[in-house]
């Protein structure tokens, strides 16, 4: 059996705990470190190379046709369903067919009573 027969003050004891987490923080800054430098070089690798610059935009069209999302199928004309209720539809359908919604077309909804 080992006896610590040492006399250590309480400033030295604070001393001590001070140090102790004054290490701990220096290897948490360190991780933070190698993990910023190995996402800045990740991102390099998969960097692509920038696009030429665009020729400025021509003027917007007209606001008679509303643009539609990359990929939307167009319109839909709903007879008495809520705005809430056909996109729950919607939703629903895709999930069921295990289809994008943006890969299926919905030409109307109408509630059958």
């Amino acid at each position: 059996m080992f006896v610590l027969a040492t006399n250590v003050t309480i400033l030295e004891s604070l001393g001590y705990s001070v140090l102790g987490i004054a290490i701990v923080f220096a290897a948490l800054v360190l991780l933070m470190g190698i993990i910023k430098l190995q996402s800045i070089i990740l991102n390099k690798k998969t960097e692509k190379p920038a696009a030429p610059a665009a020729a400025p935009a021509a003027p917007a069209a007209p606001a008679a046709a509303p643009q539609l999302a990359p990929g939307s199928a167009g319109e839909v004309k709903l007879y008495d369903v809520p705005d809430k209720v056909a996109a729950q539809l919607m939703a629903i359908v895709a999930d069921t067919v295990k289809k994008p919604l943006n890969e299926l077309r919905f030409i109307s909804i109408k509630e059958v009573k």
